[in-house]
């Protein structure tokens, strides 16, 4: 995990939110505040004067950058000039060291750039979910990137949450059962909703298909010749790599199938058998989700998220363990486009056991 290292000096502010806007440097170059004053994220970044490049101000200071996405898990740069994908790439490469692939799909986007992609190709009237980006997977990206290259006529906004606010806010007794069961995810591809398996490893070689399983603690049954059935158990808290403070990561609620819209549900539970619905979840032992803790959960991620407009050239850096994102209905084309850089390894990170939430009470 070197490269994640940050230096200690910053990342121990991490508890001091300033309210009013500051300087950065004596060229006064950059107004920094809270987007909302009473809210931890996101932090505004904007320019004192235009046209200044983003590009060339976040190569200048991403050690600073580094230590704000830690403390506030989202920052805004607003009205930077930035020409357009080329240069939204090199951005990610100056902080965060460049983008990564997208592996392990579970969502359908274009790529537009050097591992530069749409936001999720969902149609515009749906909603998505709040969530931590691949936090199902093995292998996630600790950080992404959102651009804003054209915002929508109407809606469309991406809200983000505090991962913070909704562990503090999670019901002790749902913490525990989670604790204590874990979570098994469950998808199956080539059912003829969903993803291909191909798609998803972006391989057309079985063998490399188990491979790459294998190498992450994926199991995986080959129901047909075009048929796979994946499923791994993982735990629902985690210790952040740098801060080692407790997230809830998971995506035991945005893959239960009973967070989908209604319409969408009913007609996947009317083609498919529970266990060949494209993806689902249940606690590590295999056993059912109550209906009364998911609800709970979808309550606890809605309670945590904030919503502003998209402008033109809008660039959000998050840290995807501290922040959730979101995305609303829309009119219009849109065109968000998102990267993913530093890849972590959940194997590789310290988990949340009973005996710490324990700790947390008596403090």
């Amino acid at each position: 995990m070197e490269d994640l290292h940050i230096k200690d000096k910053p990342v121990r502010k991490l508890k001091t939110i300033s309210r009013k806007a500051i300087s950065l440097s004596e060229e006064n170059l950059v107004r920094v505040a809270p987007l909302f004053p009473e809210k931890l994220l996101p932090l505004l970044v904007q320019p004192s004067f235009k046209g200044l490049k983003l590009l060339a101000w976040v190569g200048q200071n991403h050690e600073w950058i580094q230590a704000q996405v830690l403390r506030h898990g989202a920052i805004l740069f607003r009205d930077f000039s930035i020409s357009g994908v080329a240069e939204f790439e090199q951005c990610v490469k100056a902080v965060s060291g460049g983008a990564l692939e997208y592996r392990f799909r579970a969502s359908p986007r274009t790529e537009v750039g050097e591992k530069i992609y749409t936001a999720t190709d969902y149609p515009a009237d749906q909603c998505i979910f709040p969530h931590n980006e691949h936090a199902f997977s093995p292998v996630f990206p600790l950080q992404l990137f959102f651009f804003c290259n054209t915002p929508s006529r109407e809606g469309g906004e991406t809200p983000f949450g505090d991962t913070r606010f909704l562990l503090r806010n999670i019901d002790p007794d749902v913490k525990q059962r989670f604790l204590r069961k874990n979570i098994m995810y469950v998808r199956n591809y080539g059912d003829g909703f969903g993803l291909p398996w191909q798609t998803v490893f972006q391989t057309e070689d079985k063998k490399e298909v188990e491979t790459y399983c294998r190498g992450v603690g994926i199991e995986l049954k080959w129901k047909s010749e075009s048929r796979l059935r994946t499923w791994q158990v993982g735990p629902a808290i985690f210790r952040h790599p740098l801060t080692q403070e407790p997230i809830w990561f998971n995506h035991a609620t945005f893959f239960h199938v009973s967070t989908l819209e209604p319409s969408i549900r009913e007609s996947l539970m009317n083609e498919f058998h529970e266990e060949d619905l494209p993806q689902n979840t249940y606690y590590g032992d295999g056993t059912s989700i109550e209906p009364h803790v998911l609800q709970h959960l979808r309550e606890m991620y809605q309670q945590a998220m904030i919503v502003f407009p998209w402008e033109k050239g809008d660039v959000v850096f998050i840290d995807n363990m501290l922040a959730l994102h979101a995305r609303r209905p829309f009119v219009g084309f849109r065109k968000i486009l998102v990267a993913m850089a530093k890849a972590c390894r959940s194997e590789d990170l310290q988990f949340f056991q009973e005996e710490d939430v324990c700790r947390e009470r008596v403090r």
